[in-house]
């Protein structure tokens, strides 16, 4: 089968290329999916797709026009397709539900103790020359309270990990887990409480209507004063100019972000020789005490490694007619 693979990139061309081993003629693309670029796809009966994509309504309807049946999706996020229109289309839809669970989990625990002991301002610091280490207190981990919303496969080994460190844990979700209590001391209870009663709060749950700016103004207010926040889950589950004023005041301490709710045209790509338009992230970027990361807290060789033969095998079931148990349904 032919496939149109777009947002291609160097570092995971490679995986995919070794997962494919010749099975489907893939047509590389560095370009992302949009009504721009859509036309690409003629005369392929399946694309694969990234987080930054758009296949909205439009899109989808260009697609079915040009005879593309199946949309894979390198991710396990889904909110970048109008799954309704995909259907009434009878386009179908499969995604990677589970990549690498500790990837992403490891990479909240770095920001987490990156932001803590300053290891970046240190860094550079060094690289100047400057070994002064006024400034650079951190705290210990040990004793502190962390909370951690939502705990599925990332936020339970986040929990494992925090366990380990000696945090007491609060966490929230929808079904609780009673192995996270009875081995690792987990108190389930809700959102609010989770949030403000944490001294580091770490976010693990999909977006929804729901979920989207659940940490808002108000919520940030309700925070322990110099609390820290961590956002490697989706970037709508923030309010980024309600966080912003959080930090001028000092209500949050620290701010660590993998995600942005405006990512999209900003992540992924080398803006270096560029002026950067988006005048929040800019922002962000002049507080001492945020770290950010452009949406890599996936990018390990093992979940890349998951990611294409998932991907792989989705395609594979596509042409055969098999059921991946992959597939994004809609009701």
């Amino acid at each position: 089968m032919k496939v149109t693979v777009f947002s291609t990139h160097k570092f995971d061309r490679p995986s995919l290329e070794d997962a494919n081993q010749g099975r489907h003629a893939m047509n590389y693309l560095e370009v992302r999916l949009t009504e721009d670029t859509v036309a690409l796809a003629k005369g392929s009966g399946a694309i694969a797709l990234f987080t930054m994509d758009d296949a909205s309504a439009p899109v989808l309807e260009a697609l079915h026009s040009f005879g593309v049946k199946y949309i894979a999706l390198r991710s396990a996020g889904f909110n970048h397709v109008d799954l309704k229109k995909a259907k009434a289309l009878g386009i179908k839809v499969a995604r990677v539900p589970a990549y690498s669970p500790y990837a992403v989990a490891e990479h909240t625990m770095a920001l987490i103790l990156a932001l803590n002991r300053k290891i970046h301002r240190a860094h550079n610091r060094v690289r100047e020359m400057n070994f002064s280490l006024n400034g650079l207190t951190g705290f210990d981990l040990h004793g502190k309270t962390a909370g951690v919303v939502g705990s599925g496969k990332i936020g339970a080994i986040l929990i494992k990990i925090l366990h380990g460190f000696g945090c007491d844990i609060l966490a929230y979700d929808r079904y609780e887990d009673p192995e996270l209590v009875q081995k690792y001391g987990v108190r389930f209870t809700d959102c609010d409480t989770v949030c403000t009663h944490s001294d580091i709060v770490s976010l693990h749950v999909p977006l929804t209507p729901d979920t989207r700016h659940m940490i808002d103004a108000g919520m940030i207010g309700r925070m322990k004063k110099g609390a820290m926040l961590i956002n490697t889950s989706r970037g709508g589950l923030v309010d980024t100019k309600a966080v912003i004023e959080g930090l001028k005041t000092g209500q949050i301490g620290y701010f660590g972000m993998d995600v942005y709710e405006e990512e999209d045209g900003l992540f992924f790509e080398d803006h270096s020789d560029t002026i950067v338009q988006d005048d929040i992230i800019s922002r962000l970027m002049t507080f001492n005490n945020v770290l950010i990361t452009s949406h890599q807290a996936f990018l390990t060789h093992t979940a890349l490694k998951n990611i294409a033969e998932t991907t792989l095998y989705n395609l594979d079931c596509f042409e055969t007619g098999k059921v991946s148990g992959n597939e994004v349904l809609v009701e």
